[in-house]
């Protein structure tokens, strides 16, 4: 009798280690999202997350690689400011940017509701704006590469038990880099290569300010986006 008690103890104890190994074994530690919307431009978004990689913490850190198309300025000013002060051809342009994100997602309950997140952390761009002059004989790229830091807020709705919507906005900003095009570029301490001369301006140089003004690199980048979530 004493026997049949110690092994139904033993199996009722197997139960509960193995049904307890399933729990925590079940439970997602990583995830992945797709998400687009308005970036400054249309832009795409796919990211990778550890949820909560410190239990202590209530953070999910998260890595993200985004995609925008964005205005890249002024043709006219932009053929001025980084070839020459040639008028003629049809200019076409077109403007895009790659981003790195790094996120820090922080369980809140400012939103009250289910499940929100202050997302907050840095960032780097890789900024490209193309000019083209048809019937001018002009095709150039002007680019930069800059730093910045993100805040925003995120809430995900549960779709199914792995499957979420997220809905989030935020406001990125990149801080002032070199623009580089053609053989000229021009810097924020205005230690320039080859700046051009303004014919309407006494041919005085055009600085980085002038540049800047002309080209859309990324500066502050507000952001409204719809993705999914899927936790693995």
């Amino acid at each position: 009798m004493n026997l049949l008690k110690s092994s139904m103890i033993l199996v009722l104890l197997c139960i509960t280690y193995i049904s307890n190994s399933q729990s925590s074994t079940s439970e997602s530690k990583f995830a992945i999202g797709l998400s687009t919307g308005y970036n400054r431009g249309l832009g795409f978004q796919a990211n990778f997350t550890a949820l909560k990689p410190i239990q202590a913490l209530p953070i999910h850190l998260r890595f993200g690689i985004g995609y925008t198309s964005l205005d890249p300025g002024s043709s006219s000013d932009a053929r001025r400011i980084f070839i020459n002060n040639a008028t003629n051809g049809v200019p076409e342009e077109k403007g895009k940017a790659f981003d790195y994100r790094l996120d820090f997602l922080w369980e809140t309950s400012l939103l009250n509701l289910e499940e929100s997140y202050i997302v907050f952390g840095p960032r780097y761009s890789s900024f490209r704006a193309n000019f083209k002059y048809v019937g001018g004989n002009e095709d150039f790229d002007v680019t930069s590469k800059q730093y910045g830091l993100g805040l925003g807020v995120e809430t995900h709705f549960d779709i199914t038990e792995r499957l979420q919507l997220v809905v989030l906005g935020g406001l990125d900003y990149f801080f002032n880099n070199t623009l580089k095009g053609h053989d000229t570029s021009y810097s924020p301490d205005d230690d320039n290569v080859n700046p051009r001369n303004d014919n309407e301006n006494n041919d005085e140089e055009f600085t980085f300010s002038d540049a800047n003004d002309a080209i859309k690199q990324p500066s502050l980048m507000p952001r409204v986006m719809l993705g999914v979530v899927y936790r693995l």
